[in-house]
């Protein structure tokens, strides 16, 4: 299904207005969840609307009963959980339950109750390790759903440039103007850094993390090298590993890890790392136009870190599905995704005119992959070699699995 994005500011607010019903296919799959799961846990970055998924599939229950815990009322009534909680029958909505880790043990005790009186949606803004140990209280009662920001099967491929350089968040994206999309990416990074991180429990102080996030964006789509960071940050390598570790949790920073496997050849065994959404990177390099950004040296990597999202969200890759892989040697791939006992590997090239190089022949015949295609910048998909199809952006989702 597309979004169309009309380019008028009045006709944005009506396309906004309606992110509701473009957005339900992930409505339909948290209503499976919580028909077999009697609690079903929305996690995402900021603003990427989990709380507007959570009101649709509200709007279609019969009893529903919502907490915001960054609304101290809310907290106020949730002094004594169980007292409040045990009562209630229906949908019970818990928003940014990350403030509120304590919650988990009593979610679990009604969670066992015979009949399940009620179910609980939970929408969370860190991923589960950071709520750890209370998180896994919940262990064997709980089913996680990631959201994300758009994508281009949702905004449809003739506003993948408005994707990539503004990213996924709905109120970025839907910006009437480059320059108010920017304006918003900078309140969100100065909001998150100063008034969320802390709210973790992270004791880090929002000026050292903005400047190792902005580190980062310098190094986006690298191999991690925690002693140089650190050395560069003045911290230990422990330390920035702890850094990345935050970002990561907090949906911020995606690790791709290596794959290595016995084949004779001395392979890479650190990960990549990549800014999540396109759009905050490039607020951090301070490129706020599509112009600006074509001529940043950073273009390239902008590129392949936005192509390589929506290759794994295309294909639905799961943790523990999706690598990278590189040798000491030269050879590498930008990304392997092993599904089903099937390898697929993926390369990205910011041309028009891909061709097989000998890093990709070396992929394909060591990592035994079942084919390999090149994702690059052109108009035209077709095949390059046996076992090697050129796919444009445009093509890519549908070959890839979605709608395919």
């Amino acid at each position: 299904m597309f979004l169309e994005i009309p380019e008028m500011a009045s006709d944005i607010t009506r396309v906004e207005a309606n992110i509701d019903t473009t957005r339900r296919a992930h409505v339909a799959a948290v209503r499976e969840l919580l028909a077999d799961a009697p609690v079903v846990a929305i996690l995402g970055a900021r603003q990427v609307g989990k709380t507007t998924l959570a009101r649709v599939i509200s709007a279609g229950e019969p009893l529903v009963h919502w907490f915001d815990l960054e609304d101290p009322r809310a907290a106020a009534r949730l002094a004594e959980p169980t007292l409040t909680l045990e009562p209630l029958r229906g949908l019970v909505v818990l928003d940014e339950v990350q403030h509120a880790p304590e919650l988990f043990p009593v979610l679990r005790v009604l969670a066992d109750r015979p009949g399940t009186p009620a179910r609980f949606l939970v929408l969370g803004s860190a991923a589960p390790e950071l709520l750890r140990p209370s998180s896994e209280s919940l262990a064997g009662r709980v089913a996680f759903y990631a959201l994300r920001g758009f994508d281009m099967v949702e905004v449809g491929t003739a506003h993948s440039d408005r994707l990539w350089l503004r990213g996924g968040s709905p109120r970025s994206f839907l910006a009437a103007t480059d320059a108010a999309s920017a304006r918003w990416r900078r309140d969100f990074a100065r909001t998150w850094l100063e008034r969320d991180v802390p709210a973790f429990g992270i004791r880090l102080a929002p000026e050292a993390l903005r400047r190792f996030w902005t580190m980062l964006a310098h190094l986006h789509g690298q191999v991690w090298n925690g002693a140089n960071l650190g050395r560069a940050f003045g911290v230990t390598e422990k330390t920035a590993r702890h850094y990345l570790d935050v970002l990561a949790a907090t949906f911020m920073v995606t690790i791709l890890p290596p794959w290595h496997e016995n084949v004779g050849k001395r392979q890479v065994r650190s990960p990549k790392v990549y800014l999540s959404d396109s759009g905050l990177l490039h607020h951090l390099l301070g490129l706020s136009s599509l112009d600006r950004l074509l001529d940043h040296p950073v273009v390239g990597a902008s590129w392949e870190g936005f192509v390589l999202a929506e290759a794994t969200r295309a294909m639905r890759a799961e943790p523990g599905e999706a690598y990278f892989w590189a040798t000491h040697a030269g050879a590498e791939l930008d990304l392997l995704v092993i599904q089903n006992g099937r390898r697929l590997g993926v390369e990205v090239k910011r041309t028009d005119a891909p061709v097989v190089t000998a890093s990709m022949r070396a992929a394909l015949e060591t990592l035994r992959l079942d084919e390999l295609v090149v994702v690059h910048a052109g108009r035209d998909s077709f095949p390059l070699a046996d076992r090697v199809r050129a796919l444009s952006l445009a093509d890519m989702a549908a070959c890839l699995g979605r709608g395919g």
